[in-house]
């Protein structure tokens, strides 16, 4: 693992960036049966509230919502799932701060429908909206259209990279002072400042404009799941956070690398990427209590977790994984999954923030009001205003 370059130790902002994963009852298939879970509140508009509430009091950077087209594929954990992107418009208005990540599929999903959706949850939320990109290769959600046949992985994530450039556009199509609001002339917009994308290209055929105006974050941050070599080029071309799956601090340094040299290939600069790694998390007061709570959940469904980093021990523990990463320059952050929301959200925002915090590597405020704020990245020129 390379050391991190000059320009990545001097970035801007915390240096560390946590976001959190909301999905289902906890990461843990047996979430929903563990004790305090409540089972009958798994699908609660306001049990999601108060979760988006425990993590804003942590000052974490965001949460994440998944979503998809098929029912979940274990049996034994919680099946089906609200709509991401309908629930982040309603957590919008009941929050502050914290930025709301919603997973929408492109395979499925038409560009003007994800960049329309994502649009109204940043203005919503006056700044916060993240969109974390999906995509589709099963027979099943093929099947739930019934418009086109299954596709690869590499084909999917092909479509998923046009659909993210024409998203942007669509975003860029008005101008920041595009709207007049004129009483005395009945001028609402300028015209001359709504611009067609002009979009023609393998798989879609997009004129444009908007009907919603340029989002408050210009371009609301794109987070991309790295799942593979595909995956990889696609964040690194499109993302503003990349989400990456490592066991051992040195994975996910190389992951980091490759990540930043193909931003640097794709002409970005690579201090505009932030890479972050799933953590599955399972916290306890002392290491034999964690590892009580991980079995349990284990005796009720015996799970295998991803690859990536699996942390069963104590909020001090974590803590320390946590320092030993990043300063390592493995890693940006980490997008913690709490094995059970009910309890390791908890002792995450109770314990790990505030040890983080007296070591001076993350944040005691929100550094601004919006999402790109809180993960230091500058709001992005409109490309057809600039190109003018």
């Amino acid at each position: 693992m390379s050391a991190p370059s000059t320009a990545s130790a001097r970035r801007r902002g915390p240096l560390v960036h946590l976001g959190v994963d909301l999905t289902d009852a906890g990461a843990h298939p047996a979430a929903w049966r563990a004790s305090g879970s409540r089972p009958e509140r798994v699908f609660d508009a306001a049990r999601l509230t108060e979760l988006v509430a425990r993590a804003q009091s942590g000052l974490l950077d965001f949460v994440a919502l998944d979503d998809a087209f098929t029912l979940q594929p274990r049996s034994g954990g919680v099946r089906g799932r609200l709509d991401a992107a309908l629930v982040a418009a309603r957590l919008a208005p009941r929050s502050a701060g914290i930025g709301l990540v919603a997973t929408v599929d492109t395979t499925h999903t038409e560009p003007f429908h994800v960049s329309k959706a994502i649009a109204t949850i940043d203005h919503v939320s006056q700044g916060r909206a993240g969109w974390q990109v999906a995509w589709s290769t099963s027979d099943a959600a093929a099947a739930a259209f019934g418009r086109k046949p299954p596709q690869s992985e590499a084909d999917a994530i092909e479509e998923a990279d046009e659909a993210a450039h024409v998203i942007a556009r669509l975003w860029d199509s008005w101008e920041d002072d595009a709207e007049i609001r004129d009483v005395a002339t009945g001028r609402f917009v300028d015209r001359e400042k709504l611009h067609y994308v002009d979009h023609e290209g393998i798989r879609f055929a997009v004129k444009g404009p908007s009907i919603t105006p340029r989002p408050p974050q210009g371009r609301p941050p794109v987070v991309v799941p790295v799942t593979g070599d595909d995956a990889l080029r696609l964040a690194a071309s499109r993302a503003d956070v990349a989400r990456v799956q490592a066991a051992t601090a040195e994975e996910a340094g190389e992951l980091r690398d490759r990540l930043r040299s193909a931003a640097q290939d794709a002409e970005r600069d690579p201090d505009e990427l932030r890479v972050l790694v799933d953590a599955n998390v399972v916290l306890g007061a002392d290491e034999p209590t964690a590892r009580a709570r991980f079995e349990l959940l284990q005796d009720l469904d015996d799970a295998r977790w991803d690859g990536s980093l699996a942390h069963v021990g104590t909020a001090h523990t974590l803590t320390s994984t946590v320092e030993e990463w990043v300063r390592a320059g493995a890693a940006d952050g980490f997008v913690l999954r709490p094995a059970s929301l009910a309890t390791d959200l908890d002792a995450v925002v109770a314990h790990t923030v505030p040890a983080l915090q007296r070591l001076g590597l993350f944040r005691t405020a929100y550094p601004g009001t919006t999402l790109r704020d809180t993960l230091g990245l500058a709001r992005p020129a409109n490309v057809f205003a600039t190109s003018a």
